[in-house]
């Protein structure tokens, strides 16, 4: 039998069960937040990245890097959505149990769910039905790029890579694979050979999931009008309501994160017109509408994704909203939605999740300075980006290592990406360490690129370039 064919509750209802669930997790800790959160001083804050494969964020869970997670496989949707998609494939492995292929789009499938949800459980259920398929078929590439897909959202990169290459040897023109492939270099810090995976994946399968990579790497490297001239080619060439919104999507996290927000508005309304319950879309306008100052709507609109997918992204930036109000009773809000950060982090964990890097960029500013220090430390042993550079640098700086951190903090800003945040910190760090004019410069080009990056980091970054003058 397939893994989860016993599962016969609508996806709506699993979807309030798990919200649930995860509330009544994290009650279970809040007392224990609460005591550690009257004792912190860090008032800063920071927008959670999400990773390559992003929880959607991907890869990194999340709003800063999250360009190079995929949109869902169109292959898995030519019969419908995903939920139903799934449901055929396990009323087919019920009579034909040897099909490999349709385990390993099975496999997928639970990973795409896994992150289009933001449900981790479903991640085991991918792990067994990728076995399956391996065990009939060891040499499937279907299933060996499903793999490779699979140790990405659990951000396992080096894995991933192993198991990408491995599927390319069996099909050099196997796509999940090609964008698999750079997806694990961009997330190992490998930019140059990120860069050319993409030139090779683009020359065997151009198409949206390639060009959207491509231009995060271009993104990466500072290159904003060569990736915004890519996803504005892949959105001129996307056809599915799924690619029309990832692609209008990224292009709106693309304008937002150079404080563009009447364009990255536009783009999160083109996307959600072709699906209006696309969650990056309805997150990403809901951060741009708090930029403008429409703080009541972006406080609605992240209500809205959190109760759906209760991801630490949001999560924190609903938090944040909530501690910028300032209202009676905001306080206790907040720190709610910090404690769910916390519940889904053990819950990710559970099911082979690595959350390092997610601990460390909730924790520095909404937790346990000296756990986030830890996790920081543990994700940079593991791979060197600028997510996780930054990530060090600040955990860190807010368990007073300034000294320490600024090299980290330089290296993050190096590869020339624009990212207010990042030069957030690395402004805070330098003026702690005493290098006035240098932390100056910083705090005001973050504020020039993206005023609105954080509701409480930007107050922080003007009240402190005042101070330091």
């Amino acid at each position: 039998m397939a893994p989860g064919t016993n599962d016969k509750q609508p996806a709506e209802t699993k979807d309030d069960e798990r919200v649930a669930a995860l509330r009544r997790f994290a009650a279970a800790g809040r007392n224990r937040r609460r005591a550690r959160l009257a004792g912190s001083a860090v008032l800063m804050a920071i927008a959670l990245t999400g990773g390559a494969i992003a929880f959607g964020s991907d890869g990194d869970s999340g709003t800063a890097a999250v360009a190079t997670s995929s949109a869902v496989d169109p292959a898995l949707l030519a019969s419908g959505d995903l939920d139903t998609t799934i449901a055929s494939l396990q009323a087919h492995l019920r009579t034909q149990p040897k099909d490999s292929d349709s385990w390993a789009t099975l496999g997928l499938a639970y990973v795409e769910q896994a992150r289009t949800k933001g449900d981790p459980s479903r991640y085991p259920q991918a792990e067994k039905a990728l076995k399956r398929a391996l065990l009939i078929t060891p040499d499937n590439d279907q299933a060996l790029a499903a793999e490779a897909a699979l140790a990405a959202a659990r951000h396992e990169f080096a894995p991933a890579l192993t198991y990408a290459d491995q599927a390319l040897k069996q099909n050099a023109y196997n796509a999940n694979a090609l964008s698999s492939r750079i997806d694990a270099l961009v997330e190992l810090g490998r930019y140059d050979e990120a860069s050319k995976a993409a030139d090779l994946a683009d020359q065997r399968k151009p198409g949206v999931p390639v060009f959207t990579r491509y231009a995060y790497v271009r993104e990466l490297r500072g290159d904003v009008r060569g990736a915004r001239r890519v996803l504005t080619q892949a959105l001129a060439t996307a056809t599915s309501k799924g690619d029309i919104s990832y692609v209008a999507a990224q292009l709106g996290l693309l304008a937002w994160n150079q404080g563009d927000y009447k364009s990255a508005l536009n783009y999160y309304a083109r996307a959600l017109a072709a699906d209006e319950n696309y969650l990056p879309a309805l997150e990403g306008r809901a951060r741009a509408q708090a930029a403008t100052g429409d703080r009541a709507d972006a406080i609605k609109g992240m209500e809205l994704v959190v109760s759906r997918y209760p991801l630490p992204q949001p999560l924190v930036e609903l938090g944040e909203l909530y501690e910028d109000r300032g209202a009676k009773g905001d306080k206790e809000r907040a720190e709610n939605q910090y404690a769910l950060v916390e519940a889904w982090i053990a819950l990710a964990r559970a099911n082979g999740v690595n959350a390092d890097l997610d601990t460390a960029l909730a924790a520095a500013d909404h937790g346990n300075r000296a756990e986030a220090l830890k996790a920081a430390r543990t994700e940079w042993a593991r791979r060197h980006t600028v997510h996780t550079a930054d990530a060090l640098a600040w955990a860190l700086h807010v368990n007073g290592k300034d000294k320490e951190a600024l090299p980290y903090a330089r290296q993050a800003t190096a590869t020339g990406y624009h990212n207010a945040s990042f030069l957030y910190h690395l402004g805070m760090i330098e003026l702690a360490g005493g290098e006035k004019a240098a932390g100056r410069a910083a705090l005001a080009k973050a504020l020039d690129l993206n005023p609105g990056f954080s509701p409480l980091g930007a107050r922080a970054a003007r009240k402190a370039l005042e101070a330091a003058k």
